[in-house]
């Protein structure tokens, strides 16, 4: 950054956390946190231990009729998680 630059603080605080390498864990744990709000309080109750491997986001599943659901609109949830993030995070999502 030059002297006389203005910069946000939104982008220097993102830039600090990219020269630490902390940007992916931190959008990796916003997307995380936004699966309730992109998918809504009915399926978050259905579920449990949301994992991200590898850009794989790996979900387990209590209801087989919801897993169904969920694997059929597997790439558009990808989108939606992402767009949500404002960042490439994840390209899959595997239903357990």
């Amino acid at each position: 950054m030059r002297r006389g630059e203005i910069k946000s603080i939104a982008e220097l605080v993102r830039m600090a956390c990219r020269e630490e390498g902390l940007e992916t864990p931190l959008n990796e744990y916003r997307l995380l946190q936004a699966w309730g709000q992109v998918l809504g309080k009915a399926v978050q109750a259905y579920t449990k231990e949301l994992k991200i491997y590898n850009q794989v986001l790996f979900v387990k599943v209590t209801s087989s009729v919801l897993r169904q659901e969920l694997l059929m609109n597997r790439k558009s949830l990808v989108r939606k998680l992402n767009e949500h993030v404002k960042a490439q995070v994840i390209t899959d999502i595997v239903f357990r």
